[in-house]
């Protein structure tokens, strides 16, 4: 699975980032390696934590469409 992520520069220093498919799922580091960690982690959590939704409304449907 590929995903795209938006990496900008901190005024502070260092790097934030932000995964527009995945609302909500940013996160920061001070150099390109650690933002590449830390991506994979934030994604991860993300994508764990939508699992526990789906599980938590088992009379609901789940609907995914491709456009």
């Amino acid at each position: 699975m590929k995903i795209r992520a938006i990496v900008h520069k901190a005024e502070e220093g260092g790097y934030w980032a932000e995964v527009p498919t995945l609302p909500g799922c940013v996160t920061q580091g001070e150099t390109m390696r650690e933002i590449r960690a830390n991506l994979k982690e934030a994604i991860g959590l993300w994508l764990e934590a939508g699992r526990d939704i789906e599980k938590s409304h088992k009379h609901d449907q789940i609907l995914e469409l491709v456009v």
